[in-house]
């Protein structure tokens, strides 16, 4: 979509309310695409997401009045306000890091305060990445296993897919400590191999190990579901989400090695547009164990980038408290 299409649309009458509402009225700081338009991705059926941001005004900054984001459902538009969009910048959160990194065409209004959020979009990078991406790619990466043919795979390979994502979820716990899983030979009739665990912990609070229990056990009922995708809407769902999951690892990766956020994935279209039609799925509605591999592969990359990554461990926050007084008391005075 060209930035003359995209300010055409957004001239429509639906999307009045980025004029009139009372939060978003002259306080907008940027607008821009989302989702897979803004990735590069999209087909003919994709709708059109708009992102942005806009400024608290003085009453949420010194009054009673508290704005956090506008979501209009009716045309996938999601406006954060500024305060609620920074925390979530500095985490590297996924779906509001790629907001600072969208092509040129793609931003169809930008304020000097907005030019300036971008331009400096390198003091929320941090190696925080790893952990926010690889959490979403575990999120999608659920919505793909009980894809997975179980009986087209080996019981062990798919023993080895529930314990990665069983350290993957320790991981985003930032629990691994006191907590090993491994595999090991089986007594069960059924089974090569099982997974097991050796857990030391001391004063450690029962309702989170009551957590941590439900969120390991979760996985194993995941994936022990057996659960044929026979619908070609269902297929094109999990050909999406697959195509995402490959998309958020691809993004990272280029996060540590080249310092920055790319959310075009202009060099990966190929690969990616191939995914969502379907390369990987089986004739009954499963994943391929190559598609598995594809992911071990570059959760192996993204590891490795992050160990030899130039961005600090903590985003600049003494950098970004400085840019956010700045932009918090211009927006008090009214100055955009």
């Amino acid at each position: 979509m060209t930035n003359h299409e995209l300010t055409q649309l957004l001239m429509r009458p639906e999307y009045d309310f980025l004029r009139e509402d009372e939060h978003l009225k002259g306080r907008i700081i940027f607008l821009t695409l989302g989702g897979s338009h803004a990735y590069g991705t999209n087909v003919a059926t994709s709708d059109v997401d708009i992102r942005g941001c806009a400024l608290n005004s003085p009453s949420d900054l010194l009054g009673m009045t508290n704005f956090e984001q506008k979501i209009d459902t009716a045309t996938d538009t999601t406006i954060y306000s500024f305060n609620k969009l920074i925390p979530l910048l500095l985490n590297c959160n996924p779906n509001t890091i790629e907001l600072l990194g969208c092509k040129t065409e793609h931003y169809v209004m930008v304020t000097a305060i907005g030019r300036q959020m971008l331009e400096n979009r390198k003091m929320f990078l941090s190696q925080r990445a790893a952990r926010s991406f690889g959490g979403y790619a575990t999120q999608q990466l659920r919505r793909l296993e009980n894809a997975l043919a179980h009986d087209r795979l080996p019981q062990e390979k798919t023993e080895e897919h529930i314990l990665n994502s069983m350290r993957r979820s320790l991981e985003i716990l930032e629990k691994t400590q006191g907590i090993e899983l491994f595999l090991g030979n089986s007594e069960d009739e059924n089974r090569t191999k099982e997974i097991f665990t050796n857990i030391s912990l001391k004063h450690y609070p029962i309702r989170s190990f009551h957590s941590l229990l439900n969120e390991l056990g979760n996985i194993v009922g995941t994936y022990d579901k057996l659960n044929h995708r026979n619908h070609k809407k269902d297929e094109a769902h999990l050909n999406k989400h697959a195509m995402h999951l490959i998309r958020l690892f691809l993004t990272v990766i280029d996060l540590f090695e080249k310092g920055d956020i790319i959310t075009y994935r202009g060099d990966d279209k190929e690969l990616l547009m191939s995914i969502r039609n379907g390369a990987f799925m089986n004739a009954d509605g499963t994943y391929r164990s190559e598609f598995f591999d594809l992911i071990s592969e570059y959760e192996k990359r993204m590891d490795y980038a992050k160990k030899n990554t130039s961005l600090p461990e903590s985003p600049d926050t003494k950098r970004v408290e400085e840019f956010v007084m700045e932009v918090n008391r211009m927006s008090i005075q009214e100055r955009k």
